[in-house]
């Protein structure tokens, strides 16, 4: 089973890739994989699920 579905499926809904959020983080695509391996604290997938909203927003304009 794949872990962090709501993150992976929000992302690919909003046409926002893996590579960006990395990047946003200040991370490695790599390292963002490897750390999605794990289901992430609630408060860490909040975070992340603002940023997919705002990388979207930025994609928009």
């Amino acid at each position: 089973m794949q872990k962090n579905l709501t993150i992976r499926k929000t992302a690919q809904s909003k046409n926002v890739k893996l590579w960006q959020i990395a990047e946003a983080l200040g991370m490695y695509d790599s390292n963002f994989s490897r750390k999605l391996r794990h289901e992430l604290p609630p408060e860490e997938t909040a975070h992340i699920l603002a940023l997919i909203d705002q990388l979207a927003k930025e994609a928009t304009q």
